[in-house]
């Protein structure tokens, strides 16, 4: 599920081309977020780790699309469910490519199911993008390693990659 804030380009907008072709759905209220549902938020405290699998599969994955300018007043909004932060990963995308944790909508999504256990979606996530190989390739070894971890060492092996 994905709550649009409408502040950046429309014409690159990813979870609006997730959205198009039936990979998202939109919710139009912060209401819609099912207590149990998990919330990509990279202010959490909390890393996402292969133990939310269980929640993605029975509540969902939700993520603010906003801009990263204004991503410090959206994210401090109090937003239902179950907040986390992907742990560090390099964002693919020709805008941020390279920068640390400067993921786009899609790359959020595709990284969030990759640890949860549902790398087949999110390779189905990242083949809508032409830069969407590049992500995976960037990131290959941590996702690997993120989400085969158990949850008490993700933090130790975030830090070796990072």
């Amino acid at each position: 599920m994905v709550y649009e804030l409408h502040q950046d380009d429309p014409k690159k907008c990813t979870a609006a081309r997730l959205r198009t072709f039936g990979l998202a759905r939109k919710i139009t209220s912060l209401k819609q977020i099912h207590p149990s549902s998990i919330v990509l938020n990279p202010t959490s405290q909390q890393r996402l780790t292969n133990a939310d699998r269980d929640a993605v599969e029975l509540h969902g994955l939700v993520a603010l699309d906003c801009s990263w300018n204004r991503s410090d007043q959206v994210f401090s909004l109090n937003i239902p469910g179950q907040t986390r932060r992907l742990p560090q990963l390099l964002a693919g995308n020709p805008t941020n490519y390279s920068v640390s944790g400067k993921l786009s909508t899609a790359e959020a999504f595709a990284a969030a199911l990759f640890i949860t256990g549902f790398e087949p979606e999110a390779r189905r996530v990242l083949s809508l993008f032409s830069w969407g190989e590049t992500f995976l390739s960037l990131n290959e070894e941590p996702l690997q390693a993120y989400a085969s971890s158990k949850p008490e060492e993700l933090g130790e092996i975030e830090a070796s990659f990072f």
